[in-house]
């Protein structure tokens, strides 16, 4: 089996490849640190579209996503840019969560599960 890495470093890739598959590390939006939720979201969204591309997929063939928020009551706030920018009858598995994150300026991290 082949193994491709994206943006390698020492602890973490932000993407791997393989079996016809793309799995993205959690992205944090590092361009909108203690900016509102839906600023996150969507730089984040950004990102993932970014790093999607460079994988050689995109949005389209999502799988799966996990979510987690520093306060659950943002819920629908981040759910508003999620929902414009999921491609219509591309809905992913789906799991959010409330969590501490490992920094405090940021509210929103999303990890994503592709196929190629």
């Amino acid at each position: 089996m082949s193994i491709q890495r994206i943006q390698c470093g020492k602890r973490m890739s932000q993407a791997v490849i393989a079996n016809g598959m793309v799995f993205l590390a959690g992205q944090v939006a590092a361009d909108k640190a203690g900016a509102s939720v839906t600023e996150q979201t969507q730089n984040i969204l950004d990102r993932i579209d970014a790093l999607l591309k460079e994988a050689g997929t995109d949005k389209t063939k999502l799988l799966s996503a996990t979510i987690w928020l520093t306060d659950i009551r943002t819920f629908d706030e981040m759910n508003a840019v999620w929902d414009a920018w999921l491609p219509e009858g591309g809905a992913p598995a789906r799991a959010t969560v409330e969590s501490r994150l490992a920094a405090t300026h940021y509210n929103v991290e999303i990890g994503i599960v592709a196929a190629l």
